[in-house]
């Protein structure tokens, strides 16, 4: 599952689904808001058009001043024309506030003041539109008209000169039915951008996956290649040095030493070949644990004591007492005992060299189903850098050979392990390892 997750093609589609999402909700926002204007623009042009096409040429001389045959009139030859499509109700306002034409005839007359928008409309023209409150007593007959409805006005002209406010009353649920109409074109071309984008980009995108993935796998084999020519390389050089020079030496060794207990040889000779033979011993103690250390003969389980113990044959020509020790590691995978053997070479090599110490110790076990290595010297130890956390004194790395344990506490990090490095001035220092099995 988390391997699918961190697919580049999986992340991908995610996020464009996400992103979808995102811009459905807002393009719905604005889509709506766009097909509200345009309805209520709509609205408003229709009032213009109904006003000053049919309502204007048609108010007779008199309408104003309440005559009741200009009334009669006006119903005659206008008020079947304005009636039509969404419109609901019909007034007509003078500048005082007072009703001069309404098809609901009761209203006719009665007197209402007008608000700030109907009175700069009815001074400056254009037309406006707002939700009517039917609440107010001038619309009081509109309620039976059913929901919310939308009120639009516009200026008009009467014969005698007289501005008047021509009032249009929408259903607010016409105007959401042409706001749908609208959205509905708004959507498909957005949501089919969308899809088509993804659809175009997702085979881009795996196809560029899949080249990546290729190149990844070509490098990997490329370093698998050059890890198995090193690997090979140090094998034939320990090889051709255990065979050539190490058994050289050693027959070397040999043969001074028989020659120095030899009763023929003279006495002062034999004594000048024993020192001889120590440091050829010695030099051969030395060469065979480099030879561990280019390649170590077996780091499986059953040869990981003797490949430490080869490890730590140099320290009896520094004067370092070395103990090593390894005990249930039956259950060890191959990977866990490699990594053991880098450890412990790279904390070996640090205490021989830096420590200056008279003991060294290397602990190999198993503890709570985890693989775990101590190599402990009683050297001189170290203190915290000057950069270290206050609290990290005994958990720092030696500013002296500590590159290869830092290097190594990631490789350890990678395998699911845990690398310390414990210390302190005069008190030794511990190396503790933890990997499980």
């Amino acid at each position: 599952m988390r391997r699918q997750l961190a697919n580049p093609v999986v992340q991908f589609l995610a996020a464009g689904f996400v992103v979808l999402v995102v811009v459905v909700v807002g393009t719905v926002q604005l889509s709506r808001q766009a097909a509200d204007r345009e309805a209520i623009k709509d609205a408003r042009s229709t009032t213009a058009l109904l006003g000053r096409s049919v309502a204007q040429p048609a108010v007779p001389r008199g309408l104003v001043d309440g005559d009741a045959g200009a009334v009669d009139r006006f119903d005659r030859t206008a008020l079947r024309r304005l009636l039509v499509g969404d419109v609901k109700r019909i007034k007509i306002w003078n500048g005082a506030g007072r009703i001069v034409y309404s098809d609901k005839t009761r209203l006719i007359g009665s007197h209402y003041p007008l608000g700030d928008d109907e009175l700069d409309v009815l001074h400056k023209g254009a037309t406006d539109a707002e939700l009517s409150d039917l609440a107010k007593p001038e619309n009081r007959f509109e309620r039976a008209l059913g929901g919310d409805l939308l009120e639009v006005y516009t200026r008009i002209w009467s014969p005698e000169g007289d501005p008047l406010l021509f009032e249009v009353y929408y259903s607010a649920a016409d105007i959401a039915h042409r706001r749908s109409e609208v959205y509905d074109e708004f959507q498909p071309i957005t949501l089919g951008g969308l899809l088509v984008l993804v659809a175009l980009t997702t085979p881009l995108l795996w196809a560029l996956t899949r080249r990546l993935d290729r190149s990844a796998r070509d490098r990997e084999r490329l370093l698998l290649a050059a890890a198995d020519a090193s690997e090979s390389e140090r094998r034939r050089i320990a090889r051709d040095l255990h065979d050539g020079v190490v058994q050289d030496l050693a027959g070397t060794s040999f043969a001074l030493s028989a020659t120095a207990r030899d009763p023929g040889t003279d006495a002062r000779t034999a004594e000048r070949l024993a020192p001889m033979s120590r440091s050829l011993r010695s030099s051969l103690r030395s060469l065979r644990s480099l030879l561990v250390e280019i390649y170590p003969p077996d780091l499986g389980v059953d040869g990981l004591a003797a490949a430490l113990e080869d490890l730590v044959a140099p320290a009896a020509s520094a004067g370092v007492a070395a103990r090593v020790e390894v005990y249930d590691v039956q259950e060890a995978s191959q990977d866990s005992v490699r990594l053991v053997w880098r450890v412990a070479q790279e904390a070996v090599r640090n205490a021989l060299r830096h420590a200056d110490a008279s003991r060294l110790s290397v602990q190999v076990g198993t503890a709570g189903g985890l693989l775990t290595l101590d190599v402990t010297d009683d050297g001189r130890g170290f203190a915290a850098r000057p950069d270290s956390r206050p609290d990290s004194r005994r958990d720092s790395l030696p500013d002296t050979g500590g590159i290869g344990l830092r290097a190594l506490r990631d490789l350890v990090k990678e395998a699911g392990g845990r690398l310390q490095v414990r210390s302190a001035p005069d008190s030794g220092t511990t190396v503790h390892l933890e990997v499980p099995l």
